[in-house]
């Protein structure tokens, strides 16, 4: 098989998948918490979903390491990249949701959820204007229809501007989330898992404490144990996804496409809760639908340098890794340190960990 069409199909087409599955599986997380949250403070709900998001995820590492003993196949995360972590996790883990339940708290509910698209926008702005990542009209048109199919859907009449710092806070939440993003994408090279593993049980960690210093009260195992397994799904899993579609096609693109999970949500809602269909449902619909029409027919292609650099991830070989390697791998997907050497050449692309290159 030609690598060109392994390299470069590859990407196209698994970036936007695994992008609007965790989309779905985060979109499973609204419904599924409107059930739990009649039997759980709402920060107490949010630890118990990272926690389980984080546990789950690390015992599947222990079993597939110890039981399968199998080798790893993506790079595990080194000393270098814990900062870019670390602060991810502080970001969008720990002063994200604490922003958003301050301002919950004195926000109206049809402000509070228009003013949560603003994760999306913030997403791109700071991947565009920030980390310098390759826009273009089109791409920056279907952000704009998806965010407003989100805008549509939330709006609940004339929002009510209560308090002025509620919008604040809850901005500023959103403002964490897109830091977040962007942080995890320095360090989406490496085991997606490990990566998602460590933010659901650090984050999960200190919501905990905080939810018990202001007085929740632990559930009996059965909420706990339904709680976890939906932060398992709907975070865990869902994170898991996010951070190969990151690896894959950039931080502005994964975000517009994980923005659809309001409308996914909203849909399951519909579903279990036998609510009636609404116009701003259905005009929500066609606004995404565009937006992700916009996205999925892109085609980005012009001749582009590779500088050499050297890094480890997880590959096959294609035109992007010529290097020397055992015979019995050439067939497999594997990880290793490799060195790029220069290379210059023409095919489409996303801004994938390959091509962060300037335009």
């Amino acid at each position: 098989m030609n690598p060109r069409l392994i390299s470069s199909n590859e990407n196209i087409n698994k970036g936007p998948a695994f992008a609007l599955v965790a989309a779905v599986l985060f979109g499973l997380s609204t419904p599924l918490a409107k059930l739990l949250l009649g039997q759980l403070e709402p920060i107490l709900l949010a630890a118990l979903l990272y926690l389980g998001s984080g546990i789950g995820l690390t015992a599947w590492i222990i079993l597939r390491r110890s039981i399968a003993g199998e080798k790893p196949r993506e790079a595990r995360l080194k000393g270098i990249d814990l900062p870019w972590l670390g602060s991810a996790i502080l970001s969008g883990g720990i002063i994200g949701p604490v922003l958003l339940l301050v301002g919950l708290r004195i926000t109206p509910a049809s402000s509070a959820s228009l003013l949560l698209n603003l994760e999306g926008v913030f997403t791109a702005l700071v991947a565009w204007f920030v980390f310098k990542e390759n826009f273009d009209g089109r791409i920056a048109l279907g952000m704009v229809a998806i965010i407003a199919g989100g805008a549509v859907l939330s709006w609940a009449g004339r929002p009510e501007i209560g308090i002025p710092w509620g919008p604040i806070f809850i901005s500023g939440a959103c403002l964490a989330w897109a830091i977040d993003n962007n942080l995890t994408r320095r360090v989406s090279s490496g085991d997606p898992i490990q990566i998602a593993a460590a933010k659901g049980l650090i984050a999960g960690s200190v919501n905990l404490i905080i939810a018990l210093a202001i007085g929740a009260a632990i559930p009996n195992i059965r909420t706990t144990s339904e709680a976890a397994f939906v932060g398992l799904l709907s975070y865990g899993i869902s994170l898991t996804l996010f951070v190969l579609a990151l690896r894959y096609i950039g931080t502005a693109r994964t975000g517009a496409y994980f923005s659809t999970a309001p409308f996914i949500g909203t849909l399951l809602s519909l579903m279990i809760f036998k609510d009636r269909v609404s116009l701003a449902f259905i005009a929500a619909a066609v606004l995404m639908l565009i937006g992700i029409w916009l996205h999925l027919t892109e085609r980005h292609e012009h001749g582009h340098l590779h500088k050499e650099m050297e890094h480890e991830h997880r590959h096959n070989h294609d035109e992007h890794h010529r290097h020397h390697v055992e015979p019995e791998l050439l067939a497999q997907t594997h990880t290793h340190m490799h060195k790029h050497e220069r290379l210059r050449h023409s095919h489409p692309h996303y801004p994938d960990i390959h091509h962060r290159h300037s335009h």
